[in-house]
């Protein structure tokens, strides 16, 4: 049950977004993103291995984390591309985290957003937004923004669900309308390519990245009672109590002690 072997249907190919309700970082999600939404050193490298196969051999390389969050990949990028790394963040509360939890030498954390990126032109050789785009409101600002910080031949990695190929997460498979709240969060592939090439970057690729998502099931339930993910924002009190209710019904059968992986989609731009 626990390694992902395909992908959730993706269902009927229209797509309706809905208003996505506006996730306040300051308000909750900061006081639990940490606990909840963990990586493990295994599931950096493969994050880490997956930007390189993009990248020069060269180094250093610098680096924008954009909506770097607590700095869940932040030090990881330094350590690995010898940066430095700007992480930006228009959440206080979360850039406290980062500055308590996620130091590095190489790492300065700064307030901003996509919109308003505190960086000089050409100032970097790659940039990161990771679950991230679904909260931009004004897309074709940011994709400029990104353009202007971003030096010419540089990368932009964007790690974000997409509504037709939305990852196969196994307490998805037990409340499929968890699912369906989740995927009106995204758009489609083709959506959110676009936001990008028509505004000057070059689509270069899909890429695929297996990562371990946690150790087994039930630690990874537990993380999940916390409500760490912008999803939860999105259900009724109701909706969440009867969901777990649901999930801790099943658990004992699915757990089998082994490490839960998910294969996520990473798109992969170039500046012209």
């Amino acid at each position: 049950m626990q390694t992902v072997r395909g992908r959730a249907d993706p269902g009927p190919t229209l797509y309706v977004v809905r208003s996505m309700k506006k996730v306040d970082y300051d308000d909750w999600q900061h006081a639990v993103y940490v606990a909840g939404r963990q990586m493990s050193d295994e599931a950096q490298n493969a994050w880490m291995d997956a930007f390189g196969r993009h990248l020069p051999h060269v180094r250093p390389l610098r680096w924008l984390d954009l909506g770097s969050g607590t700095g869940r990949l932040t030090p990881a990028l330094a350590t690995a591309f010898g940066g430095p790394v700007s992480g930006v963040e228009p959440s206080h509360k979360m850039r406290a985290h980062a500055l308590a939890t996620a130091r590095h030498p190489s790492v300065t954390y700064r307030a901003g957003t996509a919109e308003a990126i505190p960086l000089p032109d050409a100032s970097c050789d790659a940039a990161l937004l990771f679950y991230v785009w679904h909260h931009v409101v004004d897309r074709p600002r940011a994709v400029a923004e990104l353009l202007r910080v971003v030096c010419p031949g540089g990368k932009l990695f964007v790690r974000t669900n997409l509504a037709d190929r939305m990852p196969d997460v196994w307490w998805f498979r037990i409340l499929p309308e968890w699912l369906e709240a989740d995927r009106r969060m995204y758009r489609p592939q083709e959506d959110v390519i676009n936001d990008f090439t028509t505004v000057g970057w070059r689509f270069e690729s899909l890429d695929e990245v297996r990562w371990q998502r946690c150790a087994n099931v039930t630690t990874e339930y537990e993380r999940l009672k916390l409500r760490p993910t912008s999803l939860f924002e999105q259900l009724s009190d109701e909706e969440i109590a009867e969901g777990f209710a649901r999930i801790e019904l099943v658990l004992p059968s699915i757990e089998d002690g082994q490490p839960v992986y998910e294969t996520s989609d990473l798109l992969v731009f170039a500046h012209p």
